[in-house]
């Protein structure tokens, strides 16, 4: 059995965006199996749509559900049963994709059952997709790094001095998921508005993408889970 499992990038939100070798590979496979999660009023899946939008269908998707938590136990027990599930139908022969928005090798924690694969033997390949921060330079019309400037992407989870020092240093830097360190966020916006413009984005490329550099704006939000930030030295 040489074919491998398929792991492809979705992109951000955009169905246009996803690469023509993850769509091609889409529509060759027997089982797609996509994140999920379990909101108040059932099920939640950005990849679901993705999915249906490209024509996808829909009897092949599989949606598997993750709990929203800083606690992994249950996230890891919930990759451990995709884990299995995707290698029993492997082992009958089907062509197994496996799908992640954005990358699925940039702060995706799809990558613990790409790991168990390759621990057991079967074949896995990645398909790569476009970042969600890269396709909000695009929306903001913005070139993110050029020449000789440096780029420091971090997850949200940063305190205001790191934030601090790096903006000091001339760095440009990217927040990815901001809820977590959304408090120093604002301390740095306050401190360094005259120094540095601050990119914030929601939801990009979805219809709810939003996109501003108005400071009081920012002040007010309550940032969501698929929030980013960009800093920029003026």
């Amino acid at each position: 059995m040489n074919h491998p499992i398929h792991f492809v990038s979705l992109g951000p939100g955009d169905p246009e965006l996803i690469t023509l070798k993850g769509l091609k590979t889409l529509q060759k496979a027997d089982i797609i199996y996509c994140p999920a999660t379990q909101g108040k009023h059932g099920i939640i899946s950005r990849a679901t749509d993705i999915l249906k939008a490209i024509e996808v269908d829909e009897s092949l998707i599989h949606p598997f559900i993750l709990p929203m938590s800083k606690e992994r136990t249950d996230a890891l027990n919930a990759y451990n049963e995709l884990f299995l599930d995707a290698q029993a139908e492997y082992l009958k022969g089907k062509q197994i994709v496996i799908v992640a928005e954005g990358d699925a090798g940039f702060y995706s924690s799809i990558q613990y059952v790409y790991d168990k694969f390759e621990e057991t033997g079967i074949p896995v390949d990645r398909i790569a997709g476009i970042p969600a921060f890269i396709a909000a330079g695009a929306l903001a019309g913005i070139h993110i790094v050029k020449q000789e400037e440096q780029i420091n992407v971090i997850p949200g989870t940063a305190s205001f001095d790191e934030l601090s020092a790096k903006i000091e240093n001339g760095m440009i830097i990217v927040i990815m998921k901001l809820p977590g360190c959304q408090e120093a966020i604002h301390t740095c916006i306050r401190q360094y508005a005259d120094k540095a413009v601050f990119h914030y984005f929601e939801n990009v490329g979805t219809r709810k993408e939003y996109y501003t550099t108005d400071i009081a704006t920012i002040h007010s939000k309550d940032f969501p889970y698929f929030s980013l930030l960009i800093i920029q030295p003026r």
